[in-house]
């Protein structure tokens, strides 16, 4: 398995939040895959920074207060990487891994959990309409009023095409001390109707995994 650090993953800032601003209709997030390191095992993070990777200052506070939340219920003390860099001291000097390492080292977090859109994708798919039934024994094509209340509502819904925008995120969680990869999760997305409905679902079922894989107590 390869190595990767924080300081190399920070470097690739990606945008959340304008996309998945915008979009309906049967939102559904889940959890692709997972990876742990053999150097996970021997103990439980319970104070870690949690660190959106993006440019939007709006998606970041979401994405960062509701893994923030989900991580408190555990029991887990957190501090979100927006706190340590607000949006108007980045702006000014910018955010490297390096200055946020050199801001938490010797302050007792012992991990950093990132979480960036690393691939995006428009599908099209087909979406039938009403089918049409012939001539037969049904009562509505008797008479005109049945024939007429019965295809009204579904003579103007013919099929039609319709773009679904998919997501895909990964979520690092990495050692404070040697900045080594501890954890990764693959999740997608599919049609996300908002940013707050996303982050709440994807930080619930990072979380949960991140529980059940005894990363945390």
């Amino acid at each position: 398995m390869k190595q990767y650090s924080f300081r190399n993953s920070i470097k690739t800032l990606l945008l959340f939040g304008a996309s998945l601003l915008v979009f309906s209709c049967s939102p559904s997030t889940q959890i692709t895959g997972t990876w742990k390191s053999p150097e996970a095992t021997t103990q439980q993070y319970t104070k870690i920074i949690v660190a959106a990777l993006t440019d939007s200052p709006q998606a970041r506070q979401i994405v960062e207060d509701q893994l923030q939340a989900e991580l408190q219920k555990r029991g887990i003390a957190v501090t979100k990487s927006i706190d340590i860099f607000p949006p108007a001291m980045m702006r000014e000097s910018g955010s490297t891994g390096d200055m946020l390492l050199q801001k938490i080292k010797g302050d007792g977090h012992d991990a950093i959990l990132t979480a960036a859109v690393v691939d995006e994708k428009t599908e099209n798919r087909y979406v039938p309409g009403n089918p049409y039934a012939p001539m037969n024994r049904f009562g509505w094509y008797g008479t005109f009023r049945g024939y007429y209340s019965h295809w009204h509502p579904m003579i103007y819904d013919p099929g039609y095409y319709r773009e679904d925008k998919v997501y895909f995120l990964e979520t690092n969680l990495y050692d404070a001390d040697t900045e080594g990869l501890l954890w990764s999760a693959q999740s997608r997305s599919y049609n996300p109707s908002s940013l707050n409905r996303f982050a709440g679902k994807f930080a619930e079922l990072t979380v949960s995994r991140m529980q059940s894989e005894n990363l945390i107590p």
